[in-house]
């Protein structure tokens, strides 16, 4: 028994590792490239693709459980909307202003924080001492990164184009976090994922028709389609699946730590891959937030 046990628990921190790695390469690339295709369109090719995908998967349950889905198709567009067409479209919009690396550790440093207020304040959950604190640690981090160190440059700072941007989707996502708990329990984990991608393929439909007649025509060549492949296939069905899968395995309190993993990741692969720089600032600050996350998810006895 403890063998099979051990076994489980290995999977499950394999596949959160996984999850989180796929997630992190959403940041890069949204900046890889954004001179090849327009953001919201970016984001319709990326929902379509996983669409099709998890379609066969989803198909028996989506017959089974049309009945449940009616009755809860305005719950469905909302959380949707939250975490399916704005939140990803946002941070598609910031590739163009601001680097992977700032992308990536305001994005998901944030989202949390907005997340424990919004549940407090909807849901009326109660802050443990731990959580508070690691929001906490977690805004000084934010705070080291965007000053650099300086309080010249705090005194003097005013969020960036593309800050406003990822602060925007890191909301959506929050939103779509709290939402997410209130997950009907007669519609299966992989019916719920069609239907949302499906949802925010539909909503993105109209503004991608928009990009493609009025802006700049989308220039195609093996690595958008490789992306968007990957955007698909990898960071929509592979990761999620994969955190579903590690969350029955390990449980969601132990699961949401490997969270803490996707800045990191997104960091070395926009030093590998982009070549963008990293300064000690954004190695303490990682640090400091990857810390302060750990801290916010410690269970108070």
């Amino acid at each position: 028994m403890q063998v099979l046990r051990n076994n489980s628990t290995l999977k499950g921190i394999a596949l959160a590792i996984i999850a989180a790695l796929l997630w992190s390469g959403n940041f890069v690339i949204s900046r890889a490239v954004k001179n090849d295709i327009s953001p919201i369109t970016l984001a319709f090719y990326r929902w379509l693709t996983a669409s099709i995908i998890i379609l066969p998967l989803a198909w028996k349950a989506f017959k089974q459980e049309q009945a449940i889905i009616s009755t809860n198709i305005k719950y469905l567009f909302f959380v949707s909307l939250s975490g399916i067409a704005v939140f990803n479209t946002c941070v598609y919009v910031a590739g163009h202003y601001t680097s992977a690396i700032n992308m990536a550790l305001i994005g998901t440093t944030s989202s949390p924080i907005f997340a424990t207020v919004m549940a407090v304040v909807f849901l009326k959950e109660r802050l443990s001492k731990f959580r508070i604190l690691g929001m906490i640690i977690c805004i000084a981090g934010i705070i080291l990164l965007i000053s650099n160190g300086s309080w010249a440059k705090l005194a003097a700072f005013h969020f960036s184009k593309g800050d406003l941007w990822v602060l925007a989707g890191a909301f959506a996502f929050a939103v779509y976090n709290v939402l997410v708990r209130s997950k009907p329990a007669n519609i299966s984990a992989i019916n719920f994922l069609f239907i949302i991608f499906v949802l925010g393929t539909i909503m993105l439909f109209p503004f991608y028709l928009k990009e493609v007649i009025v802006d700049s025509p989308t220039k195609w060549n093996q690595t958008l389609l490789l992306s968007i492949l990957y955007l698909g296939a990898g960071t929509s069905v592979t990761a999620f699946l994969c955190w579903n899968l590690a969350i029955q395995a390990l449980g969601a309190s132990r699961t949401v730590l490997f969270g803490n993993l996707i800045p990191l990741f997104s960091i070395i692969e926009a030093v590998i891959l982009l070549g963008e720089k990293m300064t000690i600032a954004h190695i303490i600050s990682g640090t400091i937030v990857i810390a302060g996350l750990t801290i916010a998810n410690i269970k108070s006895k």
